[in-house]
C-alpha cells in the first residue's frame, strides 16, 4: 500500500485560506465611489456605537440624505427613543469623525429586515402546543348545553378530543361531536 501524500497540490492552499475583512474593506474601498462603505462598517458595528439598550429597541433601516432612518419595533419604542435623538446622532457622528446625519427617523418595522441582520437571525418565537387537560369533560352533562357557557366548553372539549379518542372523563369523542342546541340555525362562513 502506497503511503498518502502530505503534500498539496501547488496552489491549492491559497484557495482554502480565509481573507482578512480589513483586506476586503480597503480593497473595497477602492471602488467605493458615492461614499457607502463607512456606513457598512457603522451597520455592523450598531451595537458599539448606541449601546446594547437602544441597538435592542431601533436598527438601521437606511438613510436619506442627512436623515438617518431607524426602524423600531413598536410605537412606543420609537416615541421613547425620540428622547433621546440628540445622542444618537452625537454617538453616530462621532463613529464617523464628521458630520453626517442631523435628523433622525423612526419607522416601525413591519416586515422588515434591519441593515447589519440578516432575516433568519430571529426566528418568530413558537408558541408551545397546548397541553390537554386532565379532567377534560368532567363538566358533560352537568351543564345546559343549550347556554353559551355550555357550547363554549363543548368547544373546548372537542377542541382538545381530537387528541385522545377518549378521555379521562369517559366522555368519548362522539358525545362530543354536535355541541349546536336544538333548534339552533347553522352558522354560515
Amino acid at each position: 500500500m502506497r503511503p498518502r501524500r502530505s503534500r498539496q497540490h501547488p496552489g491549492r492552499e491559497s484557495r482554502h485560506r480565509r481573507v482578512d475583512e480589513t483586506l476586503i474593506m480597503r480593497l473595497l474601498s477602492r471602488y467605493d465611489k458615492k461614499g457607502g462603505l463607512p456606513l457598512v462598517r457603522l451597520w455592523k458595528s450598531w451595537e458599539d456605537v448606541v449601546g446594547p439598550e437602544v441597538a435592542e429597541l431601533a436598527r438601521p433601516l437606511g438613510h436619506k440624505e442627512g436623515t438617518l432612518v431607524l426602524c423600531a419595533q413598536d410605537s412606543i419604542a420609537a416615541q421613547q427613543l425620540s428622547y433621546y435623538v440628540p445622542e444618537l446622532l452625537e454617538r453616530v457622528n462621532a463613529f464617523f469623525e464628521q458630520e453626517v446625519f442631523d435628523k433622525v427617523r423612526f419607522e416601525l418595522l413591519d416586515g422588515r429586515v434591519p441593515l447589519g441582520r440578516h432575516s433568519g437571525e430571529e426566528p418568530a418565537p413558537r408558541a408551545a402546543p397546548p397541553r390537554k387537560p386532565s379532567n377534560l369533560g368532567g363538566l358533560v352533562g352537568k351543564i345546559d348545553p343549550e347556554s353559551a357557557v355550555g357550547r363554549s366548553y363543548m368547544a373546548f372539549v372537542r377542541h382538545f378530543a381530537g387528541l385522545q379518542d377518549d378521555d379521562a372523563s369517559g366522555a368519548s369523542r362522539a358525545d362530543t361531536e354536535n355541541t349546536r342546541p336544538t333548534g339552533a340555525p347553522r352558522r354560515r362562513k
